[in-house]
């Protein structure tokens, strides 16, 4: 029987290299529209598992492989190593059966996951281990504040990110995500209506402790980035909607983003795939200024949404994986329409929307880095 960490190995293999030159001071002036100097470009998330194996068969460096053979323009980052109040400690996980097909694990929350082998890198899970106040109480203490939460040498760390030019970084549990992980997104969301103490009780936890940790870190070093990993919406849109989100979710983000704005940080980022257009204006008055990554086959459009929200929202992504399955006119179509106007206001690290798709030729990403770089450079220089 192979150990825990199998359960990861095929994650971390999609793993990419890119160059970072950006320093922190143009990128917070960049995504916070103060000054324009050039436009950034990056690869988000890399490859699908198989992505890798398909270029290797056409032909592929192993520069290109690991993907730095490619010219992204991107910022220099880092995260600090401490925990903000999400679950620490481990439940008691073990792989409890692995066949040719899959894996089936119990992971650190005490979930029961499986891991299809070949097709997925990240388990789903079948079991969720709170769907009652009972229940969340015999876990609460994972989420309590302790010394745990800061890695040895968190706050050197963190200085030597700032020395270097690096835009430094603080993550937080997702307002709905970490719920999310306790009770599964069914169970959740009637929770809302039927079980509303409950949901309370776990975000002003994890709030409680996440503002212990934020307020000792912003108080030691700059932190200028929040970051809160949600994923809560689907093509046909969010799985919470405006009242939700004002009820249960901005209390928590309004509190972090107070604390950090007021140290300076400048950036409050949010990452979620789908359609979350009818919740962007709670989620704007909640603190978020960064969304990515603005995916384009769910219905989001980062010239539409720049022409709604302006200089109140910046964006990473937007652009659409699928057109690299197409033809090299229908990938050019794609950047000429999204590229210049962003261009000009600013704001916007340019990259595809998620991961690289299966069938993804390499030519047609050669081709689409090029004509990236092609259009950056013609816009910038046509630029007052």
């Amino acid at each position: 029987m192979t150990s825990i960490a199998s359960l990861y190995e095929s994650h971390a293999t999609l793993a990419i290299t890119r160059t970072m030159e950006v320093r922190r001071e143009e990128y917070l002036d960049y995504m916070t529209f103060v000054e324009n100097r050039h436009p950034l470009f990056t690869e988000i998330f890399g490859p699908l598992i198989g992505v890798k194996e398909e270029w290797a068969a056409q032909g592929a460096t192993a520069e290109e492989l690991n993907f730095s053979a490619f010219r992204y323009r991107q910022a220099m980052s880092g995260v600090i190593p401490v925990s903000a109040g999400g679950w620490i400690g481990d439940a008691g996980s073990e792989i409890l059966e692995e066949t040719d097909a899959h894996i089936i694990a119990r992971d650190h929350f005490g979930r029961r996951v499986k891991l299809c082998k070949g097709v997925a890198t990240l388990p789903l899970p079948l079991e969720y281990p709170v769907e009652s106040m009972d229940d969340w109480l015999r876990l609460k203490h994972h989420y309590a504040f302790s010394e745990e939460r800061f890695a040895p040498g968190w706050a050197e760390t963190a200085r030597e990110m700032v020395a270097q030019g690096q835009v430094v970084t603080v993550g937080i549990p997702g307002g709905f995500d970490e719920p999310r992980q306790l009770l599964g997104e069914e169970v959740l969301c009637i929770a809302y209506y039927e079980q509303s103490e409950l949901i309370h009780d776990i975000l002003n936890t994890i709030a409680d402790t996440a503002y212990q940790v934020l307020d000792r870190v912003t108080a030691e070093v700059q932190v200028d980035q929040i970051f809160v990993h949600e994923d809560l919406a689907g093509k046909s849109g969010p799985l919470v909607g405006p009242e939700q989100v004002r009820t249960f979710m901005a209390p928590y983000f309004r509190r972090m983003w107070d604390l950090a704005s007021s140290r300076g940080s400048r950036l409050f980022a949010m990452d979620s795939d789908g359609n979350i257009e009818a919740i962007l204006p709670d989620l704007l008055e909640a603190g978020i200024n960064v969304i990515f990554p603005m995916e384009p086959a769910a219905g989001m459009d980062i010239v539409s949404a720049r022409e709604q929200y302006g200089t109140r929202l910046a964006f990473i992504g937007g652009i659409d994986k699928h057109v690299l399955r197409r033809s090299q006119e229908e990938i050019t179509a794609e950047l000429e329409y999204k590229l210049p106007p962003l261009i000009r206001t600013g704001g916007c690290v340019f990259g595809l929307d998620h991961r690289i798709p299966n069938g993804t030729p390499l030519e047609n990403y050669r081709f689409y880095v090029r004509k990236v770089w092609e259009i950056l450079e013609r816009e910038s220089a046509a630029q007052p």
